[in-house]
């Protein structure tokens, strides 16, 4: 697990990163296309949005997948309105989750006081 304080710095330093592991694992490059937009689109939610002083990113892999946690101290909030919205058709942001989605098998958002973890898994 990798802890980083919550600034704008964090995004690309988690991505280069997940750069680094993919390359190291010899995953594919679909893979690691995948696992790069999942980290940053995650700690750029972090930063954006949590108020939170830090976050953390774990990866682990199997045999089949590749599951990416992000974590902070901070509070998820729904989004109280459907993304269908025709106001958000022009919208330079707001698909974080809808991109991340489209690259993993599963998402989920763990909530707790103690702060929020996302976990995104990502099929080999």
């Amino acid at each position: 697990m990798t802890g980083w304080p919550t600034t704008s710095a964090a995004v690309p330093g988690l991505r280069r990163l997940a750069e680094t592991v993919a390359r190291a694992c010899q995953l594919s490059e679909a893979v690691e296309e995948a696992l790069t937009l999942v980290v940053s689109e995650l700690a750029t939610n972090v930063v954006l949005h949590s108020g939170s002083p830090d976050l953390t990113m774990s990866l682990e892999a199997d045999d089949t997948s590749l599951t990416v946690e992000v974590g902070d101290r901070g509070q998820w909030r729904e989004r109280r309105a459907s993304r269908c919205e025709a106001v958000d058709m022009d919208a330079a942001f707001g698909r974080g989750l809808t991109l991340v989605d489209a690259y993993c098998v599963t998402r989920s958002v763990r909530c707790s006081a103690d702060g929020t973890i996302v976990r995104a898994v990502i099929a080999l």
